[in-house]
């Protein structure tokens, strides 16, 4: 792994904590052939609900509640291109674990057959299906689900994104037209142009593949902006893994599973220093 920055004190005690125990390995998102069963494990409540989206628009969200007896930070999960999964449920599920609220909207909502969504199409199907949802669709959808969440009685006003591949481009970019939004976090998401970048105020953390040329040419000019313009944007690439090691925790040798078990509990610490406990 290599990284542009070095950890603050408080960033690094939280990547500490997140490492250590014997449970270390359950506080993982699950693999992806494995997520639904340990979805379905799950002791946090999760639910579906029907969020409104401006526009007479409305999107299909699932939303998972932290076991905390205070008021929790929010944070929207972002899916990949394959459409709202059941591994992206169980990402979720994994943050309200780490004691989030966590909602991850559908953002195919309406586009399948029948007005369905992710739900009414196989994976091909919602890769054809995201093609349809422009970049102002899914930050109108995001920042709705965001707002709803944040106004529930069990949350805080304080808000993040997480997304990974397609959801990770989307979050770098919902922070470039989010001004409440108080952290991004890009798995593998390619980076905005580099106009945009002025408009960020959020903290941005970037975790991205070794061997994934085509996202990481991307990082270079988004790394010279942010810091010609001192905006927070801290990169980690993690040596030998592929484009979507958070899945495919069993892929390429092993790099796959040690990007995930460094760059998740990165993600946590950063999400609480950002939001808050």
């Amino acid at each position: 792994m290599t990284s542009t920055s070095v950890l603050r004190p408080a960033l690094a005690a939280g990547l500490a904590a997140c490492l250590a125990g014997p449970a270390a390995a359950q506080r993982l998102p699950a693999m992806g052939d494995s997520a639904t069963a340990r979805l379905n494990a799950s002791p946090r409540h999760g639910e579906w609900v029907k969020v409104p989206a401006g526009d007479s628009d409305t999107v299909n969200a699932w939303i998972v509640y932290p076991e905390r007896r205070d008021k929790a930070p929010v944070v929207v999960v972002i899916h990949e291109i394959f459409g709202l999964t059941d591994w992206v449920r169980g990402v979720a599920d994994q943050l309200a674990a780490e004691g989030f609220i966590a909602v991850a909207p559908d953002l195919l909502s309406g586009h399948g057959p029948n007005r369905g969504g992710s739900e009414s199409v196989d994976q091909q199907g919602a890769v054809r299906l995201i093609r349809d949802v422009t970049p102002a669709e899914a930050q109108r959808r995001l920042m709705a689900a965001g707002r709803w969440a944040a106004a529930l009685p069990a949350a805080k006003d304080r808000i993040a994104s997480v997304g990974f591949c397609w959801g990770g481009s989307t979050s770098f970019a919902l922070a470039t037209v989010w001004p409440e939004l108080k952290g991004a976090v890009v798995f593998y998401g390619t980076s905005p142009d580099s106009a945009a970048l002025a408009n960020v105020r959020a903290r941005v953390l970037g975790l991205y593949a070794g061997d994934d040329a085509r996202v990481l040419a991307t990082v270079p000019a988004a790394q010279r902006v942010m810091q010609g313009l001192r905006k927070p944007y801290e990169v980690h690439t993690y040596a030998g893994a592929g484009h979507g090691f958070a899945r495919d925790q069993a892929g390429r040798d092993g790099a796959n599973a040690r990007a995930i078990a460094q760059a998740w509990p990165r993600a946590i610490a950063f999400l609480r220093q950002t939001l808050g406990r």
